[in-house]
């Protein structure tokens, strides 16, 4: 499955690329992708495990950006 999210006080692009590495790093992720500039994360994972591992990805967005949210 594969959808676009709109991201939420994401403040430089450094900490979305640590973001995105943190998140290619879950179990189940086949692609993802941030873009700073349109405040956006891309993702393709698992369609079982999907909510699952958007709560894995928020989890390790919180810690790079303690203020991003990822409006779902």
């Amino acid at each position: 499955m594969k959808k676009v999210f709109r991201l939420e006080d994401l403040d430089c692009a450094n900490c979305a690329a640590k973001m995105e590495r943190a998140i290619a790093k879950i179990d189940g992720v086949v692609s993802v992708n941030i873009s700073f500039m349109s405040q956006r994360m891309s993702i393709e994972a698992d369609d079982e495990r999907f909510e699952e591992i958007m709560d894995q990805a928020a989890k390790a967005c919180k810690k790079v950006e303690p203020d991003c949210r990822i409006i779902r």
